[in-house]
């Protein structure tokens, strides 16, 4: 169940005045709104039941009756390493601070993107990624890396996946899609524009989109087929992405640890075949067997 909190705050940005009005109240007073009717709620927020019911349904619930069970079940499971607050880094800071301020910040990332995660529309990413012929994954910058990453781990189990470092290129590969195949656009804004073109050219070739990006409404998400989340909570002064991409990479093992998961014994048959061991050069042939003598220098 989603982290009914990390929507408030998401949506917040997009959000009218009267749903900024309910949002601030249910944030300063999570525990009070949990307690109260819908009626109450609007009472206090000096709003309608129908304003209330109408972001309810915004934020992806039924109506309130969902978005107070929701919000009841958060704060039952909150641990007490997520109710603290944590500041950003500033420029006193000790170094023990710094540490502690940025470990906390990844596993609030982790943690907060493990509770977004919905496990049927995770579910049906795995079912979209097992049909496709080509996994095409998309990124640019810090997402680059996670898009390396995923590419890694699938190619490792036989499913073919491609990424190019230049954006270009990416493009070509998304003119070069067909209905058989399958993209991975990842963009923590979900605003990037050269991501936004290349979905562009996927979908005008008929091929089915998985977007990875932070929580809410953006240009990327609204675009493709299937939406997988990553919490929302960047340092204000962050020069590249910091616990996102930590989050990403998160959700890229769970793609693939659930993907070898639903074909167990095949995978596990090739993971052997592919592994690489010590000695073994980039041609796949024994380095070690192929020597006349053992250098004293290598390692036992």
């Amino acid at each position: 169940m989603e982290i009914i909190t990390i929507r408030l705050k998401t949506y917040r940005e997009e959000a009218t005045t009267t749903e900024q009005a309910i949002i601030d109240f249910v944030l300063a007073h999570p525990q009070d709104v949990s307690r109260m009717t819908i009626y109450a709620l609007s009472e206090a927020t000096f709003t309608s039941p129908s304003s209330i019911i109408r972001l309810c349904k915004r934020l992806g619930f039924s109506g309130f009756k969902g978005f107070s069970k929701a919000l009841l079940y958060e704060l039952a499971v909150r641990d007490s390493y997520k109710a603290k607050e944590i500041s950003d880094v500033e420029r006193t800071d000790a170094l023990s601070d710094v540490i502690h301020k940025v470990t906390h910040k990844n596993m609030l990332s982790l943690e907060e993107t493990g509770d977004l995660l919905d496990e049927s529309i995770v579910d049906r990413c795995l079912d979209l990624m097992m049909k496709a012929d080509r996994l095409v994954l998309f990124g640019i910058g810090a997402s680059l890396i996670v898009a390396k990453d995923a590419q890694l781990k699938f190619t490792r189990i036989n499913k073919m996946a491609y990424v190019n470092e230049d954006w270009h290129t990416q493009l070509l590969m998304a003119k070069n899609m067909n209905p058989r195949d399958l993209a991975i656009v990842i963009s923590y804004s979900g605003q990037t524009d050269e991501m936004v073109t290349c979905l562009d050219e996927v979908k005008r070739n008929g091929a089915r989109a998985i977007s990875i990006t932070k929580f809410g409404h953006s240009p990327i998400a609204d675009k493709s087929d299937l939406q997988l989340y990553v919490a929302a909570n960047e340092y204000s002064f962050r020069s590249g992405a910091m616990s996102s991409r930590i989050a990403q990479l998160n959700l890229v093992d769970i793609l693939y640890t659930a993907y070898v998961n639903k074909e167990y014994e095949q995978s596990l048959e090739i993971l052997e075949k592919t592994q690489i061991r010590k000695g073994t050069n980039e041609d796949g042939f024994n380095q070690i067997n192929n020597r006349e003598k053992k250098s004293p220098y290598d390692e036992t």
